[in-house]
């Protein structure tokens, strides 16, 4: 693709080809895990035999969010015909159907013609879809994520020639830290920051890697962007090469997300066709490569180090730093390491400016955050919201509340993240003020727990997960983790004294403090605010109780 008026007349020809009503059928893997391909055949089955080709079409797309709700299926009008269209809202006449079994799909069609829909029919209006606000999930649920045609139809990769013809690398690195975009993979590192710390590096080979080893109990952000908009990660990260130097990619993605793999491979294959990746493009000096590297499964390989090793062929342990990756990386050389949601986020603020993007959220917390709401509640699923909306608008309002009893603690970060109790549902979501009541944002999770929940149970839960997934490399996470397990074992056991108790808090504190990598050094979280918020719960499992001087 040699200029901008190709890419414009491969967005115009998608736009004709495309049918006045579009079906849309969840593809991602929980749909799929409750035959949503069986449904979207049989909506293509009944189109044909209902002779509505020339009036509609059904497609497989990514994620609508609404996950528990699956498969879920979407009749919208063409967005080209609706001039108020902006791809962050639902359109008037939308029309959504949950729980959608094969059976039913073809009455779905029927129904278009005057018959009655068997399926449940949804509200695309439900405060879980209205209140979300889609930067990097705009079009994730409303394309074929296996077509780069209808990523260039939106205004796919319109971004990444503005970068390269209308933009220098230093301009494009001062657009990303006017946004204020920090990393969403968990440290809410400054991403422009980070960039210009790459980008003014010297030496002839410098590299861009995509995290994408998400690995967080009750997290699938991540995977949901690669399985719903693969080109959107390509070209943030395209974006990324252009501005600090680089010329190769790598994607790192768990093997234990075939789907998100099959898609990025084919994105990359289509990409390259199109001119998009590999030598000249845009017909430009930029050359950026793009290749895949399938993680084994092992959770520390999150930690860029310990990643870097990874892709290097060897073990995935962390290293000492300094050194930073932006110093020196893979092979040595400069390395900028992004995570996937960090990356999808760039392609809409050069489209739209920092400044826009700068307007969202909170004073120290820009933009939007991608959240996996699961566990005891109502509605559950992916949203994405402003920073700064409260705990208590996304369980209660989006999430709908839990099923019976009351919220009992919200658990985000992941295993290192804190439990937060009901009493501060208030919080705003942002980093600081999450880190401030003992939990963190991470890269996303968030896990709502009722009154039948055993918080103590919970912080055994992480911290087995934690022991097992430690790298072994340096003494207090190994050995420490084992011994958090063990005396939180002992304690559930109703063995435990009060001394016990002051022996855990301090071992969750020499953990915390002396672990080579985050991954060690968060550990103890779930444990801390536990301790913290629920400490009369450890109270009443102790051998001999604690008593008051009241």
């Amino acid at each position: 693709m040699d200029d901008l008026a190709n890419l414009i007349d491969v967005a115009k020809t998608e736009r004709s080809r495309q049918k006045r009503l579009r079906v849309h059928c969840c593809t991602s893997t929980g749909c799929r895990a409750a035959s949503s391909e069986a449904v979207l055949t049989s909506l293509q089955d009944t189109i044909k035999t209902e002779g509505l080709e020339d009036e509609v079409e059904a497609i497989g797309v990514g994620c609508m969010g609404f996950c528990g709700r699956g498969p879920l299926v979407e009749i919208e009008p063409s967005a080209w015909l609706d001039p108020a269209f902006q791809g962050d809202k639902p359109l008037e006449n939308e029309q959504l159907y949950e729980e959608v079994k094969p059976e039913q799909a073809a009455s779905i069609i029927t129904a278009l013609k005057g018959g009655t829909a068997t399926a449940v029919k949804g509200n695309p209006q439900h405060p879980f879809f209205a209140r979300q606000m889609k930067i990097v999930r705009e079009f994730s649920g409303r394309i074929d994520p296996e077509r780069i045609e209808e990523y260039i139809a939106v205004g796919g990769y319109r971004s990444l020639y503005k970068a390269v013809y209308e933009m220098t690398p230093a301009e494009v690195v001062d657009e990303i830290t006017r946004s204020g975009l920090r990393g969403r993979g968990g440290g809410g590192y400054p991403t422009g920051l980070k960039w210009a710390t790459v980008a003014k590096m010297t030496g002839d080979q410098k590299y861009v890697i995509c995290n994408g080893d998400e690995g967080d109990p009750g997290a699938f952000m991540d995977r949901s962007v690669l399985e719903s908009d693969p080109h959107l990660v390509l070209e943030g990260m395209a974006i990324a090469g252009y501005a600090v130097g680089a010329n190769h990619g790598f994607i790192y993605v768990r093997a234990e997300y075939p789907l998100a793999i099959q898609r990025l491979q084919k994105a990359i294959q289509q990409a390259k066709k199109y001119g998009l990746l590999g030598s000249q493009i845009f017909d430009s000096m930029f050359d950026f490569k793009v290749d895949i590297r399938i993680g084994a499964g092992a959770f520390v390989c999150g930690e860029e180090t310990a990643l870097i090793q990874s892709i290097e062929g060897g073990r995935g342990n962390p290293q000492p730093r300094p050194p930073y990756p932006a110093q020196s990386g893979l092979w040595d050389c400069p390395t900028l390491i992004n995570n996937v949601e960090t990356f999808g986020n760039i392609a809409p603020i050069i489209h739209r400016g920092g400044d826009w993007y700068a307007g969202i959220g909170t004073e120290k917390s820009k933009g939007t955050k991608i959240f996996a709401l699961t566990g005891k509640i109502r509605n559950n699923g992916l949203i994405e919201v402003p920073m700064g909306i409260t705990l208590r608008d996304i369980v209660e309002d989006m999430g709908g509340g839990v099923p019976e009893g009351d919220i009992k603690a919200v658990q985000t970060g992941g295993p290192s993240g804190g439990c937060i109790p009901v009493s501060l549902l208030d919080t705003p979501v942002d980093y600081d003020s999450l880190v401030a009541i003992g939990s963190m944002m991470g890269s996303g999770g968030m896990v709502v727990m009722d009154d039948t929940t055993n918080m103590v149970e919970v912080a055994k839960f992480y911290m087995e997960f934690c022991k097992e997934e430690s790298c072994g490399k340096c003494i207090p996470c190994r050995a420490g983790t084992v011994q958090l397990y063990d005396m939180l074992t002992h304690l559930l056991s109703q063995q435990a004294t009060e001394d016990d108790l002051i022996k855990l808090e301090e071992l969750c504190r020499m953990v915390k403090e002396t672990s080579l990598c985050g991954l060690g050094m968060s550990a103890p979280n779930p444990v801390l605010s536990t301790l913290r918020y629920f400490h009369d719960e450890y109270e009443a499992l102790l051998k001999t109780p604690a008593f008051s001087s009241s």
